[in-house]
């Protein structure tokens, strides 16, 4: 039912599904390096710390022709230049909860399940490294969260309290969310409306700046994000990896790829 790593996609389309012409073709994958994506993943803590990465999240990145490097929380900024460097996109996975206290911005809640200092500072420093670097890159729920809390957008800490009568958004529920019209993202799925599996208690409130709303729930809960100005910057507040496969979902990730294939060919022919 779910994505399946054991054939990887032979091309690749453009970021909205496009075809490329002639002269923007992806160059043949069988003879050139299929583009790189940087993933990150929890932070286990203890005596060993250590990394833990779903393989949905990587099946998917296989089936829509790119190949997935799981990056562990460490190094400082300028080790993350030189990582990013090397890599032709970027997705943000879901995760714990955010540590506010440490954001400065309030109080965390009693029930979140703090993501580790070390994780999340490391987090910020790539959600605002990708952006500057106008690399492409998909969040998935707290990688959504990342992507919009880095650059000033609102924050619910805890749904059932910041919005009272809101619909249930964890354990894996399945509920609809519409696609903003004239949205980039609209045109990236090509659907009106999508029925989406949810696992989270937080969630944007606001989007500020370059970002933009891109789909909300039935109630009016931010569900996706795009920002202005970025080749494929794009945040969905659900869980793409976890619907069939075949299912519009599947176009996140090959537009993430497109896009960082385009990156890729464009790096190779020293074109910026």
């Amino acid at each position: 039912m779910y994505r399946s790593a054991n054939a990887a996609a032979s091309t690749v389309l453009g970021p909205f599904g496009e075809k490329l012409g002639a002269h923007r073709r992806i160059v043949d994958m069988a003879l050139h390096p299929r583009p790189l994506i940087a993933v990150n993943g929890l932070l286990i803590e203890g005596e060993n710390p250590y990394l833990k990465l779903g393989n949905r999240y990587c099946d998917a990145i296989l089936k829509a022709g790119g190949i997935p490097i799981a990056i562990p929380p460490v190094g400082g900024p300028l080790d993350l230049e030189r990582l990013l460097e090397r890599v032709d996109g970027v997705l943000l996975t879901g995760g714990d909860d955010f540590d506010t206290a440490r954001l400065g911005l309030g109080p965390t809640h009693p029930t979140a399940t703090i993501t580790p200092a070390a994780k999340q500072d490391f987090d910020f420093l790539l959600a605002r490294a990708v952006v500057s670097m106008q690399l492409p890159v998909l969040g998935i729920c707290y990688g959504m969260q990342l992507l919009g809390v880095a650059e000033g957008c609102g924050f619910y800490q805890h749904i059932p309290e910041d919005r009272p009568g809101a619909q249930n958004h964890s354990g894996g529920v399945v509920h609809s969310v519409r696609c903003e019209g004239g949205s980039r993202f609209s045109k990236l799925v090509r659907e009106p409306e999508l029925q989406v599996v949810s696992r989270h208690h937080q969630a944007l409130a606001s989007v500020t700046g370059p970002w933009s709303v891109a789909a909300r729930d039935e109630q009016g809960l931010i569900e996706a994000i795009e920002r202005a100005g970025h080749p494929y910057a794009f945040g969905v507040q659900w869980h793409p990896e976890l619907s069939p496969e075949g299912s519009p979902h599947d176009r996140l990730f090959q537009g993430l790829i497109g896009a960082a294939a385009m990156r890729a060919t464009r790096k190779l022919a020293g074109v910026s």
